[in-house]
């Protein structure tokens, strides 16, 4: 007969019902090592833009080249005086004055997945081992405030290269498992189950910790702790109503939410800008798809208004709170598309050069960094690339990129491999 342990007690049902993953286990608090500089950002929201959003339709149009490489997207002024976007950035253009746009983005990995994780992770892939994302060195570096989980993804999480890479499954993001534009939006593992009140749920927490009491000499003092903080954090999850309020997007005014847009992009940031307001270090929104090998200038049409109002309201709501100057907001995608359109009316991928953008926490406002050749093809000046992002990103927020940790094998590893603060998009920074 196999012997009963703690674990495979646990993962019998002590907690059955819960609903409560690995997931949650980023709830478990890792401390700051001192030393470093003082975080200018408090939280950071991360818009994600998966396939590959074109450069030349959005931030870094060519208006002047040839129109097999401008393409059918007309440009229009922003408040930056000589600065244009595309035309559908119509909304952005106006708060062009709060954001740093950097138009010298580049790194030499065209394939999806790649690109991913070099953007999520400030690492290159490797056979040899699997780097954590932004998200996750957040939450085993500085851990949870609140009750609230330090990283999460909304509407889920995007790809594997969002994950914890080779730290523990704890510091994986929480992710909503619903979208909050639905009308019926509920985000799981807030509430109790079915069947399962205070009284009850108590009484299995007790239970545990009498297995604890039972079992922890066999599996190692260091083991259990760590398990029970865990659960511990997830108890504090379930009691807390400032925690599940935090989630709450109906409580908002609907004057609010028609703002940002009732899209699926105007709702997920909505419920970013609540979720940091309450405390979450890291949230992850990743919105549409921007792989557009065919028709682009119908697709950018179709896809970009919606995530102009939404980036634009998030924009002026942090500042009209107080709240854009400790949080970092970084708008991204993994590549950007080919100079010239194709046969189909398209883009292809190209990593040669892209655009990035910043605002708030620490960041200049009002500012353009580096530059791209005529046709959008190479960079002109100022390179930047995802490791010069990533240390900038953990200096910024208070983590020393410098700092090593373990990865398989005690192998230890720095957080940022290479790279350069961008003191140039910082506000005090040169030009």
């Amino acid at each position: 007969m196999t012997p009963c342990t703690r674990r495979s007690f646990v993962r019998a049902g002590a907690l059955a019902g819960l609903g409560l993953g690995d997931l949650l286990r980023g709830l478990s608090f890792a401390s700051q090592d001192d030393g470093i500089p003082a975080p200018r950002a408090k939280s950071l929201i991360h818009i994600f833009l998966p396939g590959g959003m074109a450069h030349q339709e959005t931030f870094d149009p060519k208006p002047y080249s040839p129109v097999s490489y401008r393409g059918e997207v007309r440009t229009i002024d922003t408040a930056l005086p000589g600065i244009q976007f595309g035309q559908h950035l119509k909304l952005t253009a106006k708060i062009a004055d709060r954001i740093t746009v950097i138009r010298s983005f580049t790194h030499g990995e065209a394939d999806h997945n790649r690109g991913v994780h070099n953007m999520l992770t400030g690492y290159r892939p490797s056979p040899a081992v699997v780097y954590p994302s932004l998200g996750s060195v957040v939450s085993h570096q500085l851990g949870s405030r609140q009750s609230l989980p330090p990283y999460v993804c909304i509407p889920s999480t995007p790809n594997a290269f969002a994950g914890t890479g080779y730290l523990s499954a704890s510091y994986a993001p929480f992710a909503l498992g619903d979208d909050p534009a639905r009308k019926n939006f509920k985000v799981r593992d807030l509430d109790l189950p079915k069947g399962v009140d205070v009284g009850r749920f108590e009484r299995r927490r007790a239970m545990l910790g009498t297995i604890d009491r039972g079992f922890g000499a066999a599996e190692g003092v260091d083991g259990v702790e760590a398990m029970d903080s865990f659960y511990e954090r997830a108890y504090e999850l379930l009691a807390s109503q400032e925690a599940k309020d935090a989630f709450r997007i109906d409580a908002e005014d609907a004057k609010v939410r028609d703002q940002y847009g009732r899209s699926g992009a105007g709702q997920r940031l909505l419920l970013a800008r609540r979720l940091v307001e309450a405390g979450v270090r890291y949230v992850t929104v990743t919105v549409g798809g921007w792989d557009h090998h065919e028709r682009i200038a119908d697709r950018m049409r179709d896809q970009l208004p919606s995530v102009d109002q939404a980036y634009s309201a998030l924009i002026k709501d942090l500042d009209s709170r107080g709240l854009l100057d400790e949080t970092l907001v970084l708008l991204s995608t993994e590549f950007g598309r080919s100079p010239k359109i194709n046969q189909t009316g398209g883009r292809d991928h190209w990593p040669g050069v892209f655009s990035v953008v910043l605002a708030g926490g620490g960041v200049k406002r009002g500012y353009v960094h580096g530059a791209s050749d005529s046709t959008a093809s190479a960079v002109d000046s100022k390179a930047v690339g995802p490791e010069d992002l990533a240390r900038t990103v953990f200096t910024l927020i208070g983590i020393d990129p410098d700092k090593s940790l373990l990865a398989g094998g005690n192998r230890p590893l720095r957080l940022v491999k290479g790279g350069r603060v961008l003191h140039d998009v910082l506000e005090g920074g040169g030009a």
